[in-house]
């Protein structure tokens, strides 16, 4: 079995597999960038239903391409990269080929997962906020690959997020993540979120191994047959 590498382990943005994701993702920036303007315009009616009598008329030629439904279908030809490139890819909080990513990047220095994120007006919650439900989601993502740094890779258990104050909008959110006890199959870490210096949010999360290992994702159809949570201990 080939070992799933992180593609967030520097710094740098791990660059397109081939020519098709290139352009997958210049697609899925100019989706962002159509997302972000329509949220935050008020063009006038008529112009809005022209936009989306082109936009109608540009998913129908995209339909017409060969359609692929999830991750186990892109790598089975072998001509779309590995299980982890493909991840990396359509990730829905860090691929940079998925135009509902914002996305979310992740380096690990140390005994510490370092990670990035940029929220525009499309994730409003409260005035100015990004939206808590996404905040929640940032850290699933983030301390999910920050579990590198425990060698042994699974399902999120549980995710306790605690707000401290609003998470300002088109901001430089810093993260940071580190492993603060393993038991078995268990791994547990703690997280933190940063804006302009300051904790907006932390996190305590339960990440656990599936039985025969994240690594058999690469050749499971059934993923409910490789995560079974962990037997209860009779003498908890």
């Amino acid at each position: 079995m080939s070992e799933l590498k992180n593609p967030f382990a520097s710094e740098a943005i791990t660059a397109p597999f081939n020519a098709e994701w290139q352009a997958k993702r210049r697609v899925a920036a100019a989706v962002r960038l159509l997302t972000e303007v329509l949220v935050t315009s008020s063009p006038d009616t008529s112009k809005m239903h022209d936009i989306a009598e082109q936009l109608e008329n540009t998913a129908t030629d995209f339909a017409a391409s060969p359609r692929v439904y999830g991750r186990l279908d892109w790598i089975e030809s072998g001509q779309h990269g590995s299980f982890g490139q493909v991840s990396h890819e359509l990730n829905p909080l860090a691929g940079h080929s998925n135009p509902l990513a914002p996305p979310v990047t992740t380096r690990i220095e140390g005994d510490m997962a370092i990670g990035h994120c940029f929220c525009g007006w499309a994730y409003e919650g409260p005035p100015g906020s990004v939206h808590g439900g996404y905040v929640a989601a940032i850290f699933d993502q983030f301390m999910g690959f920050a579990q590198k740094l425990g060698k042994r890779p699974g399902m999120t258990g549980y995710l306790h997020v605690d707000y401290h104050q609003r998470t300002p909008l088109t901001a430089d959110l810093h993260l940071e993540a580190r492993v603060t006890k393993q038991e078995g199959r268990k791994t547990f870490m703690e997280g933190k979120m940063f804006a302009h210096g300051e904790l907006t949010a932390s996190c305590d999360a339960l990440f656990i191994e599936p039985r025969k290992g994240i690594y058999s994702l690469e050749t499971q159809s059934h993923p409910e047959e490789v995560f079974s949570p962990p037997r209860a201990n009779p003498g908890a």
